[in-house]
């Protein structure tokens, strides 16, 4: 979700696929016109691991419209959850019937609001809060310091989950994992390898036991310790979202037996 970027967003259609750009070339959002839930990109797909700490969320909140992808996936694949997007843009918000974004409903609204100010004032509302906030600098610095990840915390039920889309070449990237790092007390980690230069990080707020015990050893490795297992490992969690099968999929099976 770009923030106080004068250009406009642009949409270009060619060969079955519609993008989102906010800098032209720099894609920030990329739909299947034959599959329009479909996650393309692999950092979105690597966000999905969140299933790991969150199998079965009932409130999903998420800091960034885009194309709506994530929107899009959760809606479809969660439909017991209420999904609440946090959009700045105005103009990127009317591009959802675009990209098929959903119409607002019981249990699926577009807030057009400031990520910050609503996280602030919705305390306890997300059991996963889906982060992925940037301008043509990179992370914004007002969804990457101490205060906002503190209202993230906050806005975040006891074994609730963020997900943030962190950027490893912003030259801010130490001080953004330190400051994640010390508002979750260590309890953060990541799937190394699986998303390019972005680096999906989870961060759990008062986790269970299982859950304490998954993320410490996600940690431990930085995933399964292998980038193609790692990959291999998201795969499977896609596959068991579409599935609800745990049994269908060997691989996820495996990686829990691993975490």
């Amino acid at each position: 979700m770009p923030h106080n970027s004068p250009t406009p967003p642009l949409v270009r259609t060619h060969r079955g696929r519609r993008t989102l750009e906010f800098v032209p070339g720099d894609i920030q959002s990329e739909m299947l016109l034959a599959r329009p839930d479909a996650l393309v990109l692999a950092y979105l797909r690597a966000m999905m691991g969140f299933v790991l700490f969150a199998p079965s969320p009932i409130r999903i909140v998420m800091v960034g419209l885009g194309g709506g992808s994530l929107a899009k996936f959760c809606h479809r694949h969660f439909p017991d959850a209420h999904i609440t997007v946090i959009e700045l843009r105005a103009d990127v918000i009317a591009l959802r019937d675009a990209f098929h974004v959903p119409p607002d409903s019981a249990r699926f609204a577009v807030v057009h609001a400031d990520a910050a100010e609503w996280l602030a004032a919705h305390p306890g509302s997300a059991d996963v809060l889906l982060v992925d906030g940037f301008d043509a600098r990179g992370l914004p610095p007002r969804l990457a310091d101490a205060p906002f990840y503190t209202d993230c915390r906050r806005a975040l039920r006891p074994g609730g989950v963020l997900v943030a889309n962190v950027f490893t070449y912003d030259p801010r990237y130490p001080d953004v994992m330190d400051a994640l790092d010390t508002v979750f007390a260590g309890h953060t980690c990541w799937f190394d390898k699986v998303a390019g230069n972005n680096r999906i990080v989870y961060a759990l707020h008062a986790p269970g036991d299982a859950a304490l015990r998954r993320m410490t050893a996600l940690r431990r490795r930085r995933g399964l310790g292998l980038g193609l297992l790692n990959r291999l490992a998201i795969r499977s969690i896609l596959a068991w979202i579409a599935s609800r099968s745990v049994l269908a999929l060997p691989h996820l099976r495996a990686t829990r037996s691993r975490l």
